[in-house]
């Protein structure tokens, strides 16, 4: 026998404030028609005064235990992407550890900024089949509007918050089974030479304040879609696969710009890509999995689909994991 990981259930929240362009435009030097050009945005949500990445995360947990059907007492393991804790420390897995009622296990953080879920993903991948963990809660969760330079009108109308949360929990199957339902392979990279192209300016050992997000963006532009095809092709090939396979791609959702040259680079269709960055904007490590509840509760991805999620984010981080869902 072996041991599998598979998607048990996916849920997703998003904050209730709306921000359209418009109301951007009334305090940045910006309009609706410049926003929607450069990036396909068309609003964002931005979480209210006294709302942290924890409760958004909490309720997007709460949505994926239900649609998974599983109590959070059998979670025996939680990873949360972030780059927005709620504190320096402890953990904002571990305040969901607590508020799901877990019993045992470990909780922990991963910081790949846009890359969180992928990175996280694969870590939780790797622990079910090492025995470390049976049920585990992989969430994507962030208030990137707590990073906002509102001086800056190239990078603050790219933001918005959100949560997405999947169970994924171990499955004994036949050694030589060719049921190949689950995670069939993850792949992650950095390039620490890459750094100052997508940071933060700020941290607890330098500055002591969290800081605001500064871009290169041109490059920024180019290393995405280049390593974000890369890794793609890198995913397909580890599993003898062809972009024809994949039923549906499911990218970080920063640039309807990059997942249009990205999609273009691989010769595939738009009508196999799974498409919010319009109505959420860039949701961080959120993106992916609140794209992928997207998907599922619009009935557009089924069980036994192929998918494939893609990242790129600071660092710079990107991945892939290829998914029977």
């Amino acid at each position: 026998m072996k041991t599998i990981s598979q998607l048990a259930g996916c849920g997703s929240y998003l904050p209730q404030n709306v921000v359209t362009n418009d109301d951007l435009a009334k305090k940045v030097d910006t309009t609706d028609e410049w926003i929607i050009a450069r990036t396909g945005v068309k609003q964002r949500h931005f979480v209210a005064d006294g709302e942290f990445t924890s409760d958004i995360a909490l309720e997007a947990s709460k949505r994926a235990l239900e649609h998974a059907g599983v109590d959070g007492a059998e979670i025996d393991l939680i990873v949360v992407g972030t780059t927005t804790p709620d504190r320096t420390f402890p953990a904002t897995a571990v305040r969901l550890q607590k508020d799901l009622g877990c019993g045992s296990g470990a909780a922990f953080d991963v910081q790949a900024v846009c890359s969180g879920f992928i990175y996280a993903l694969s870590i939780v991948d790797s622990m079910i089949q090492t025995g470390q963990a049976k049920t585990a809660l992989v969430v994507g969760a962030d208030t990137l509007s707590r990073l906002i330079n509102w001086q800056d009108r190239t990078t603050c109308v790219l933001f918005g918050d959100g949560a997405g949360a999947v169970v994924v929990k171990a499955v004994e199957v036949e050694e030589q089974s060719t049921d190949k339902a689950g995670i069939l392979s993850t792949h992650i990279h950095s390039d620490g030479n890459l750094e100052e192209l997508l940071y933060c300016d700020g941290g607890p050992s330098t500055t002591q304040s969290s800081g605001y997000i500064t871009m290169v963006g041109k490059e920024v532009f180019r290393h995405a879609v280049t390593n974000l095809a890369a890794v793609v092709n890198e995913a397909l090939e580890a599993n003898d696969l062809h972009n024809s396979d994949i039923d549906w791609l499911v990218p970080h959702q920063a640039n309807k710009r990059i997942i249009d040259s990205t999609v273009k680079k691989l010769k595939m269709s738009m009508d196999k890509v799974i498409l919010t960055v319009g109505d959420h904007a860039n949701t961080s490590a959120a993106s992916i999995p609140l794209a992928l509840d997207h998907g599922v509760r619009e009935g557009l991805i089924k069980r036994g689909d192929l998918l494939l999620m893609e990242a790129m984010g600071g660092g710079l981080t990107w991945g892939a994991a290829l998914v029977r869902w």
